[in-house]
């Protein structure tokens, strides 16, 4: 039962392969500051999805990370990676107030009844806004601390110092970055663009993080100054602290357990002892792409392929884009070797309400491409009136707290609402807090 699962990464662009015990594998090999298209998936047995009923997910799920077979690769006993996933759950804990726990699935009544949804249907609703930081960006991060943290344990770190953490973002996964670092006292730059919310900034200096406003500069290439700046910062030795696959693909490992959850969730809750019939769609919103990448790839280990729809909003939409790209050049199946003429940055990206969704390019849209075409999926953009409805509507029929962002998957089926049966069965994910 608790013999590790994951035998290494993979490439999805070159082939190019690592194994599983080889530390600080962020990117691709072959990736290099002038081709960054590459993509990292992780080499993955196939077992029965099954947790220990532990309350923390990297406990409940722990033999499934990559992180799990990367220590036990260098011979740590199973008690030894338990204590270590334990221990620095304590670490987050005692700054962030919690350590992390399964978060709520229930199906949402009043939502469900007023979007008009019959008895057999409805929309269930994950609860991530109670998670570490307020958001389900933690998760995605903890994996790469325990990595660091292991590697150290293990002599496997070489600095006589250590290099400063890094990460572009100015909401919620800043957050979740900062909080993880203060735990365990770990330097970290924050790289957030001009007008950052200053509650946002405030808290980050709070957590000791170093915060480093980006402005556009004239030589910029197009795309993000913030990523920019956070790419020049990982060329100088700094560790990419990254919620975005390409730039760390540790990220994806700990954001399945979101997808692991929600898939045992909903077999106990929504599968009735006549059809078995699971979640016929989930709707996720989409910025850089890791959470419904990660999300779906977590799912997808159930044996369950509910439709993928990923959200994004009319101010920045560039999945879509790449999708009906992929289309005409052979599918989701042949989209690696399209990347430049499939995504590449929005040229102009307007303002939203969910504006933690304004990426201008989903980094990790190959998986996201990937999973919505296996299970008959798509994207789906909305207006800013959808974004607006979903987070008075969603708060108010469940009385989460959440953010505009945070509710932007529910503006998807919003905005689908007439294409959705009555009796089918719906998830959404409401996560990060309104600050």
């Amino acid at each position: 039962m608790d013999r590790p699962l994951v035998a290494g990464w993979q490439c999805v662009v070159c082939g190019a392969s690592v194994d599983i015990a080889q530390p600080f594998t962020w990117r691709c090999p072959n990736a290099t500051e002038t081709d960054r298209r590459h993509a990292m998936q992780l080499v993955q047995g196939v077992a029965p999805l099954l947790s220990t009923g532990e309350p923390n997910p990297f406990l409940a799920f722990r033999r499934y990370l990559a992180w799990d077979g990367f220590v036990a690769a260098h011979g740590l006993t199973p008690a030894s990676r338990h204590a270590m996933v334990a221990e620095l759950d304590t670490l987050v804990a005692s700054v962030a107030g919690t350590g992390f726990v399964t978060t709520p699935f229930e199906r949402a009544d009043s939502l469900s009844e007023a979007l008009g949804f019959g008895a057999d249907g409805g929309v269930w609703v994950k609860d991530e806004t109670h998670n570490v930081a307020g958001s389900h960006k933690a998760r995605h991060l903890f994996t790469i601390l325990l990595h660091l943290r292991a590697a150290e344990q293990l002599g496997l770190a070489r600095w006589a110092t250590r290099p400063p953490l890094a990460i572009a973002s100015c909401g919620n996964a800043a957050l979740a970055a900062a909080t993880l670092a203060a735990a365990v006292s770990w330097p970290i730059r924050v790289f957030v663009p001009v007008g950052a919310n200053p509650a946002v900034v405030a808290r980050l200096h709070s957590l000791d993080a170093h915060v480093v406003e980006c402005p556009r500069l004239p030589a910029d290439p197009p795309g993000d100054p913030c990523v920019h700046r956070f790419r020049e910062a990982v060329a100088q030795g700094a560790v990419p602290f990254s919620v975005q696959g390409p730039e760390n693909a540790w990220c994806l490992d700990g954001g399945r357990t979101i997808g692991w959850e929600i898939a045992l969730q909903a077999g106990e809750q929504i599968s009735d002892e006549v059809s078995r019939r699971p979640l016929d769609r989930l709707f996720v919103q989409v910025g850089g792409g890791a959470f419904a990448a990660s999300v779906a790839a977590g799912y997808r280990m159930s044996g369950a392929t509910p439709s993928l729809h990923a959200v994004q909003t009319e101010a920045c939409a560039p999945l879509l884009r790449a999708w009906d790209r992929s289309s005409s050049l052979g599918g989701a199946g042949q989209a690696a070797a399209h990347w430049s003429e499939c995504m590449w940055p929005w040229e102009h990206v307007g303002n939203s309400a969910a504006d933690g969704i304004l990426d201008d390019e989903t980094y990790d849209w190959l998986p996201v491409l990937g999973a919505m075409a296996e299970s008959h999926g798509s994207p789906v953009v909305v207006s800013e009136a959808h974004v607006l409805q979903a987070n008075d509507l969603g708060c108010r029929t469940t009385g989460i707290d959440a953010s505009h962002t945070g509710t932007a998957g529910l503006a998807g089926l919003l905005a689908v609402r007439d294409e959705v049966r009555a009796d089918e069965r719906v998830a959404v994910i409401f996560s990060g807090i309104r600050r």
